[in-house]
């Protein structure tokens, strides 16, 4: 991008305010001398990149260090075991109810990471009631990964994007949540339909690292404890505040970090966290989010160089007069797919969105495509190509740990992906049609 400031013409729109916002006045844009940004700059930049983006980054961490004291009480992994070993003999069930559970993991909290812990008991389960590794491993990664890109509540995509477009936070639920659902019976219907296949003939089935007759792992007579069962309801209380404060308070990142960080406390004291071991859970959860919270930063970095070398108002013009004259409803799409290329590069979505959304915020602006419907194609395209691209690190330590080759995954996982595209697609020209919104 710093090379570019010497080559790319600089330009700049003025900017007028609409009901409160800044927004972009289509027909003032011209060119000005170019401003290129300096080799030492490049480097002094990161550090402005992270300034800028701290809010951002700080809430990241905030959450994961919350959820982290969470993962440490055993509260969400008793829960997934008595879940598991309730329908285990219900195998119809079990497919449906586990998918449930996960995808409310990705679209409510923004689970990614943790999939990993919870492959390890559903994997040698399903093995064990006559499918095989890829249904167990299908359940938890598209069960997440669909939920996360659904993102009713997600803080990590919808949240942080919502907070770049100055849309109040997650506002326009109610689309999300039919989006949610159609997604969620058509993910369990593509893992219903393998392991049905493979029960009646266990050739088709991919077993990765484990054998036909690996056991189950989960404790038979295990039950779920009465401090786990307080802290479950307390998480479930902690949802119905956020739903109540975001949407009757206005409440934004601050307050919603600080939330979780507070039931994220009482949960370790109701499970008699010591408070030495509050902070190692807070400390490791926080860990995970470093790589997606750094990324956050850097990619602030890149819009600063973007933003001081005049740059980002004429990608804004020569983008907007490449697809300016097509239908609306082409230019949300336009956004989708090139969202989804973005992923390849930039796989984090908390990362994603702080990249993009600057740019795709305006440009909706310019082109008639609302700034909710630029964030409905944001989280559609980065969730859905997380679920292919090698970059993921998430899938690739997934199928890393249970033996499943990355080609036959892409193999078995590629009509559904097809799939996904084409329910966003129909979601994103009816969010287009109706000036999905509030604005």
């Amino acid at each position: 991008m710093a090379i570019l400031t010497y080559i790319f013409p600089a330009g700049q729109y003025d900017q007028v305010e609409v009901n409160g916002r800044q927004v972009v006045d289509p027909s003032t844009f011209h060119f000005v001398e170019n401003a290129p940004v300096g080799f030492f700059d490049i480097f002094s930049n990161v550090h402005v990149g992270m300034t800028e983006a701290a809010p951002i980054i700080l809430f990241v961490l905030l959450f994961g260090g919350a959820l982290g004291i969470i993962q440490m009480t055993g509260a969400l992994n008793s829960f997934i075991q008595i879940v598991s070993l309730k329908y285990s003999s219900k195998e119809k069930l079990l497919i449906p109810i586990m998918v449930l559970v996960f995808s409310l993991l990705g679209t409510l909290i923004g689970s990614a990471e943790d999939s990993l812990v919870y492959l390890a008991i559903l994997v040698p389960m399903t093995i064990s009631l006559g499918f095989d590794a890829l249904t167990g491993f299908a359940i938890v990664m598209l069960g997440i990964m669909v939920g996360f890109l659904t993102g009713i509540t997600n803080p990590f995509n919808v949240g942080v994007a919502q907070g770049i477009a100055e849309l109040p936070i997650y506002s326009g639920i109610e689309l999300r949540i039919a989006l949610f659902v159609v997604m969620y019976l058509a993910t369990v219907l593509y893992i219903y339909r393998h392991a049905m296949k493979v029960k009646k003939n266990p050739e088709l089935g991919v077993f990765g690292k484990y054998t036909r007759q690996s056991t189950d792992t989960i404790e038979e007579n295990f039950k779920l404890s009465m401090r786990h069962k307080i802290s479950l309801y307390a998480l479930l209380l902690n949802f119905i505040i956020l739903m109540y404060g975001v949407i009757k308070l206005q409440w934004y990142i601050s307050e919603i970090a600080g939330i979780f960080l507070l039931f994220g406390i009482i949960i370790g004291f109701i499970c008699k966290l010591s408070p030495s071991d509050m902070s190692k859970g807070f400390i490791d959860g926080a860990k995970e989010m470093i790589s997606g919270a750094l990324i956050i930063g850097v990619a602030q970095t890149i819009l600063v160089i973007v933003r001081d070398g005049l740059l980002l108002d004429s990608i804004l013009y020569y983008a907007s007069s490449l697809i300016g004259n097509l239908p609306p409803a082409i230019n949300a799409l336009g956004m989708f797919f090139t969202q989804m290329c973005m992923n390849f590069i930039v796989p984090s979505g908390s990362g994603q969105a702080a990249l993009t959304m600057p740019i795709m915020t305006p440009l909706g602006d310019l082109i008639g495509v609302t700034r909710q419907t630029a964030v409905l194609a944001f989280q559609t395209g980065d969730g859905i190509s997380n679920l292919i691209f090698p970059t993921s690190g998430v899938l690739i330590a997934a199928l890393a740990l249970n033996g499943i080759p990355y080609t036959k995954w892409l193999k078995w996982v590629f009509p559904f992906i097809g799939i996904l595209i084409a329910i966003s697609i129909c979601f994103l020209m009816f969010a287009q049609f109706t000036n999905y919104g509030p604005f």
